[in-house]
């Protein structure tokens, strides 16, 4: 039980990300609250992990609303007296078009909602986990010097989040929290079912592994929940690269 009486929350748990990393927390003993923008995708999250004997509850909160997150972590922590991880899973809206046809808002869109919400969730969490000296906050993206032609600001909002993750790192680190990215070449299971092209896609993250595989909803999931648990207490201010070999560091 990696986690056990640890508190975690999860923004985007409703997504397939998000959710593998829920109910991994889960199932290695935290007591788990979803959030996300869609009541019904987190009720199903919920679901799941209740189904295995474990706790979940779940919250509508838009990630990019300050006064929402805020309302939501004080409330967490209101009731169970601490955040122990945070992890915001929550998808970028990104368009994906080559620069010189995407629209100014279109190329600006991911870089927006990665840059706000992140920031937004990690500090609502930090003026928790800094009143008990620990924490660990991750999130899923990271950047790296690999691209690929017509991806809008898609890339550029991962290059962004690493950015971001320094920054919160080196300024958190001496109030004794944590910050991780995981970053992977793409996970094949979170293309939905009837995705255009959604076999080619695969085909083509696959192709790019040294593994001859890519990484697996089950993957993100128990890598998550390693790097949130004390076993992973010399990790900070850096990526876990996921990636199967596809992104070579």
């Amino acid at each position: 039980m990696l986690l056990k009486e640890k508190v975690a929350v999860v923004y985007g748990a409703g997504g397939s990300i998000g959710g593998a990393a829920a109910r991994a927390f889960a199932r290695e003993g935290a007591r788990v609250f979803l959030a996300g923008r869609t009541a019904a995708s987190l009720e199903a999250v919920a679901v799941d992990i209740r189904s295995a004997g474990d706790t979940a509850e779940t919250a509508v909160v838009d990630a990019l609303d300050e006064a929402a997150v805020d309302g939501f972590v004080d409330g967490v922590a209101g009731r169970t007296g601490r955040i122990d991880v945070s992890f915001n899973a929550i998808g970028v809206g990104d368009v994906q078009q080559p620069l010189m046809e995407i629209s100014v808002a279109d190329f600006l869109q991911p870089i927006t909602y990665a840059m706000r919400s992140q920031f937004l969730t990690t500090r609502a969490a930090a003026r928790h986990m800094t009143a008990r000296g620990s924490g660990v906050i991750l999130a899923f993206g990271g950047g790296g010097t690999q691209t690929m032609p017509g991806l809008g600001g898609f890339k550029i909002a991962l290059d962004a989040l690493e950015g971001l993750r320094r920054q919160w790192a080196i300024e958190l680190g001496p109030r004794g929290i944590r910050v991780v990215t995981l970053k992977s070449g793409g996970v094949p299971e979170s293309v939905p079912d009837g995705f255009p092209g959604k076999e080619e896609i695969t085909d083509s993250l696959v192709k790019e592994t040294q593994l001859g595989r890519a990484a697996t909803l089950a993957d993100v999931g128990d890598v998550a929940a390693f790097v949130a648990s004390d076993r992973a207490r010399t990790l900070t201010a850096t990526d876990v690269n996921i990636s199967c070999g596809a992104i070579a560091d």
